[in-house]
């Protein structure tokens, strides 16, 4: 059984991760989360430095804030990580990127197979559908902090082309349409788990590829999953593109 170490154990995903990790053939040994919270049958730590138990993977679902200590604390004890944190910066990719030649590195905007298969969808039909209109809408409970989503901005590079201008939500008299514009959109509301949406606008006819999560499971299932796959890899950074293939 494989020793899960989880980051931002306290929040909700932490908290499922933990829950779901012995379906997966997983130990939860530990957790690291800045925030206290009760007592889940393993330590909890607030910061990296204090962990003390051996584990095979960590999965984070926390914060891009501690990204450094994450990447320290892995690379230090060898230890492949799965990140599930969306919001990274230009430069905290490249962090994680320069990681990846020691350690290795699962990152993916969203850890959904559905989401992955709507992806690769969006590609194709770009580029069948020369001269349609796209249009990206994404959905997220009102608690989601970056905005547009990953997976939204993720899509948003699966269909642009060299001259795409991206237009992140409209207002104003004089709001029509240019040429090349994608138009990406984000509503935050309720409870949402996430929903993404990716329309092709023609000339009297319309294309919409969508994905809708109904829980965060999917996300746990996504992200145990490649931890399972990750461990015993070379260093190098993983996607879902490897996972699935």
């Amino acid at each position: 059984m494989k020793r899960l170490l989880i980051s931002g154990v306290c929040g909700r995903m932490g908290h499922l991760l933990a829950q779901a990790s012995h379906e997966h053939g997983m130990l939860t040994v530990a957790g690291v989360d800045a925030v206290a919270c009760e007592q889940q049958g393993f330590p909890v730590y607030r910061h990296f430095s204090q962990v003390r138990e051996a584990a095979d993977v960590l999965v984070d679902f926390s914060v891009p804030g501690v990204l450094g200590d994450l990447l320290d604390h892995c690379q230090s004890h060898a230890l492949p990580c799965v990140l599930g944190t969306t919001g990274y910066t230009e430069e905290d990719m490249k962090r994680i990127q320069k990681a990846a030649d020691n350690i290795p590195i699962f990152w993916a905007p969203n850890m959904s197979r559905g989401v992955y298969v709507l992806t690769q969808l969006a590609v194709r039909a770009a580029q069948m559908l020369d001269g349609f209109d796209v249009e990206i809408i994404e959905k997220h409970h009102k608690q989601k902090v970056d905005s547009p989503s990953g997976t939204a901005l993720s899509l948003l590079n699966a269909v642009r082309k060299p001259d795409s201008l991206p237009v992140f939500g409209r207002e104003g008299k004089s709001a029509k349409r240019a040429a090349g514009e994608i138009g990406v959109h984000a509503v935050r509301g309720g409870t949402v788990a996430g929903e993404h949406e990716v329309g092709f606008y023609g000339d009297n006819e319309v294309i919409i590829l969508s994905h809708q999560a109904q829980n965060r499971g999917v996300f746990v299932a996504g992200a145990l999953s490649a931890a399972g796959w990750l461990t015993g890899r070379q260093p190098g950074l993983y996607g879902m593109a490897d996972l699935m293939g």
